[in-house]
């Protein structure tokens, strides 16, 4: 539905976006991550045609954002950082303007600007000028118009800015709900509305791609290896020390750490080879030396560590990518 093969753009010396290329399925939800002046917001802005690329090729909807402008538009729906609400309009009246903007058939608009405005919570201000909106209702104002055309893509720049709790939760349910008949791009710096709203992220550092992968793959293999919690009920002088000898034995294992220790029961951190599953010879080796087990879990970095992590360390080549396609 989007693909976006080695793009660039450079503002003359200045490289804003650096040889990204990634792909989103139809109907998927995907995350688009990064620091401020990262390249996010340059991304967008190509992909929904307000700029053209330096170098490289974007398709939306199966048409060139550069040869087939109009169609790549018509099939996109954006909210930008900032909504682009002309303040001396009421909410209604812009709604109808930007409907018949986005070539809305006339018969279909007033039914379509009413289920826009029922499904962002904004029919309440229906007839209140924009520039009295509070900022959390121009940001609802701004999801609408974005929905209004019904298009296949959506690309939505920090959709929930400016909204309280209850009306975050709204938003992301509506994100949601929106997956399936539309394709999604979103973009926040809410890092659990990742977590719980989208099936995959990219991460982009100083214009390159340094992470497509989805959230849960992200917080597991960004330490190159599986980390787990084990806490045992181990008595006597030496437990601690013998305990750890015995399960940096168990095959698989890389490197056991005493997480903490109170009394006769310790926690330990365990390492292990990528992709093999030590928790039942871990439970055995515990057993068997007449240990209580009484925790085994699986610890993963959050989706910030792995964020901060990714975009603190010096961008590589595009071959140090977390791709999973």
């Amino acid at each position: 539905m989007i693909e976006v093969q080695h793009l660039t753009k450079r503002y003359g010396p200045f490289t804003a976006v650096n040889d990204v290329s990634f792909r989103v399925e139809r109907g998927e939800i995907l995350g688009f991550l990064g620091p401020n002046g990262a390249g996010k917001t340059t991304t967008m802005r190509v992909l929904t045609g307000y700029m053209p690329p330096t170098e490289g090729k974007a398709v939306v909807a199966g048409y060139d954002v550069l040869e087939q402008p109009l169609e790549a538009k018509r099939r996109t729906g954006y909210l930008p950082e900032t909504p682009p609400l002309y303040p001396d309009m009421t909410v209604r009246d812009y709604l109808l303007f930007v409907a018949r903007i986005k070539g809305v058939p006339g018969k279909e608009r007033r039914a379509r600007v009413d289920q826009a405005m029922q499904r962002t919570w904004v029919a309440d201000m229906a007839n209140r000028h924009c520039g009295k909106l509070s900022k959390g209702y121009k940001q609802r104002v701004g999801l609408a118009q974005a929905i209004l055309h019904n298009p296949e893509v959506l690309i939505l720049d920090e959709p929930t800015a400016g909204l309280d709790p209850r009306q975050v939760r709204e938003t992301r349910a509506l994100i949601k709900e929106l997956a399936g008949d539309h394709t999604i791009i979103l973009s926040t710096h809410i890092l659990p509305e990742v977590s719980q709203t989208c099936q995959r992220v990219v991460i982009i550092n100083r214009g390159q791609v340094v992470a497509v992968d989805t959230p849960e793959n992200l917080t597991s293999r960004v330490h190159g290896s599986a980390t787990m919690y084990l806490q045992v009920d181990a008595p006597g002088a030496d437990a601690a020390a013998s305990a750890a000898a015995a399960l940096s034995g168990v095959p698989g294992v890389t490197q056991v750490g005493v997480s903490d220790t109170q009394g006769s029961v310790t926690g330990f951190e365990i390492q292990s080879e990528q992709g093999r599953d030590v928790r039942r010879e871990l439970a055995a080796a515990v057993v068997a030396h007449g240990w209580g087990l009484l925790e085994l879990r699986p610890l993963r970095m959050s989706l910030e560590d792995v964020f901060v992590q990714l975009t603190t360390q010096e961008v590589q080549p595009a071959t140090t990518e977390v791709a999973h396609e």
